[in-house]
């Protein structure tokens, strides 16, 4: 174990790496694979160890609910933009492995967590929204929950909707019409979020 976190951590860029070793831990059956997820995530680790930490609850949270309540109340708090893009991918794999249907009132709650990590997450971690299939025959609900938060502190996550949203507009041109001509033009942070659609 110690060569594989000592492999991953001279490794300063990408995720498959990240990746490739979760999938080497989750393979071997004699390990706890939360509980060594759980010490993966504390903050004296580094943080390719805390993004591999966070893969390993994204795999475990469909079928262990203390996994995603982990990934919520601790992940979102850790201070590197790199763990939070993990972050964004467990709940994609969450929402994956459950269904995206299925994981709906979880998507609802976390897009509107006061947290802005959290709902940045959701936002970033489900694009191509509409290549998702529920997204795809449903993009309206998508475009709907994207632009909840038009109107966030957090430029953080405006830059996720804005991209989100220019994603969708490729293949949905007249339903993006449609939300933003209702938007408040006038307002500085939708104004930063049209420039991205329309980038």
């Amino acid at each position: 174990m110690k060569a594989l976190l000592d492999k991953i951590s001279k490794i300063e860029h990408g995720f498959n790496h990240i990746i490739e070793a979760g999938q080497v831990i989750l393979q071997d059956d004699r390990i706890d694979h939360f509980e060594l997820a759980q010490r993966f995530i504390e903050s004296t680790q580094p943080y390719q160890v805390r993004m591999l930490g966070t893969y390993l609850l994204g795999e475990l949270a469909v079928i262990n609910k203390k996994a995603l309540e982990l990934l919520e109340k601790t992940v979102s708090q850790d201070e590197n933009w790199r763990v939070q893009e993990m972050l964004a991918k467990a709940f994609d794999a969450y929402c994956k492995n459950k269904g995206y249907e299925k994981s709906l009132v979880k998507i609802k709650f976390w897009i509107k967590h006061k947290n802005s990590n959290i709902a940045r997450a959701v936002t970033e971690g489900l694009r191509i929204w509409t290549s998702r299939d529920f997204f795809r025959e449903n993009p309206k609900t998508a475009i709907e929950l994207i632009s909840s938060n038009k109107r966030t502190e957090s430029l953080y996550l405006r830059k996720s909707i804005g991209n989100a949203l220019r994603d969708i507009k490729k293949k949905f041109p007249e339903e993006i019409r449609e939300e933003i001509s209702t938007w408040d033009k006038q307002d500085k942070k939708i104004e930063f979020i049209l420039k991205l659609i329309n980038k």
